[in-house]
């Protein structure tokens, strides 16, 4: 009986020290993320936001000056950033990603999620989100965002798509989606992928003045891209759509728009 109490102790012993080991290789290929994270927010807290705009992304920068971070920070509070606390840590398909909230100086506490990427040896922000702001997402721990953010995303981009069709170019279209898009499809893939649209002669403008609607509950599917599917009530020619977004920098972008009018 002793020997069999000895040899549970050991195994024991030796799942808390992997354990151990396990935590500490995290922290140790993460410390890179929450460095750049403090050097980002102690950049913030001096309200030097151009130093600040150096921990982005390149991708992140191209589309936030500084006018621009500054202002979202400030709307969130962000801005009067005393410390921050990290309860999650992890690296997944090349994304780094710190979970946890910001202290402001006022002591109010904000959630916040950040999504690092590569760049030579350096870890820099790709996408700063409050995961308070919506629905967390059970599979992938995303946060979806509210009804009307929803409805402000689809018809912003049914409104950009409808520009571009009405003028027979996806240059102000292309121009609205994400990096991720950008970079598999130029204007003139787009204006291929979607010549019998533009051939059609159909005025997607009139949409600006009707309220889309949804057909089931938007999610985050296995890539992380949030799946918005519905249709307007426009008679006698019914509009569907699905639209796809990913998390850049402050904001969903658009990764892929699909319709039916029939």
């Amino acid at each position: 009986m002793n020997k069999t109490l000895k040899i549970v102790g050991l195994v024991v012993i030796s799942m808390l020290a992997l354990v151990a080991l396990i935590v500490t290789i995290v922290f140790s290929m993460t410390s890179g993320m929450v460095k750049t994270a403090d050097d980002f927010f102690g950049a913030v807290m001096k309200q030097d936001f151009t130093n600040a705009r150096a921990y982005l992304a390149e991708e992140f920068r191209a589309s936030t000056d500084e006018q621009t971070l500054k202002s979202y920070l400030s709307k969130s509070a962000v801005v009067n950033f005393r410390e921050a606390s990290w309860r999650s840590r992890s690296i997944n398909n090349g994304l780094g990603e710190l979970e946890g909230s910001i202290t402001t100086e006022s002591g109010g506490s904000i959630p916040i999620k950040l999504t690092f990427v590569k760049e030579g040896d350096l870890w820099k922000i790709y996408a700063m989100q409050k995961p308070s702001a919506g629905i967390q997402s059970e599979s992938s721990g995303a946060t979806i965002p509210n009804k009307d953010e929803q409805i402000a995303l689809v018809k912003r981009s049914w409104h950009d798509f409808a520009v571009s069709v009405k003028a027979k170019s996806m240059a102000h279209f292309h121009g609205t989606i994400s990096s991720a898009w950008k970079s598999q499809f130029t204007v003139q893939k787009l204006n291929e992928a979607y010549a019998s649209v533009m051939n059609a002669d159909l005025d997607f403008t009139v949409l600006d003045q009707l309220i889309p609607l949804f057909d089931g509950e938007p999610s985050i599917n296995e890539n992380g891209f949030l799946v918005i599917k519905g249709h307007y009530a426009t008679t006698p020619t019914r509009v569907e759509y699905t639209q796809k977004y990913v998390y850049e920098g402050m904001s969903w972008k658009l990764v892929g728009f699909h319709l039916t009018a029939k």
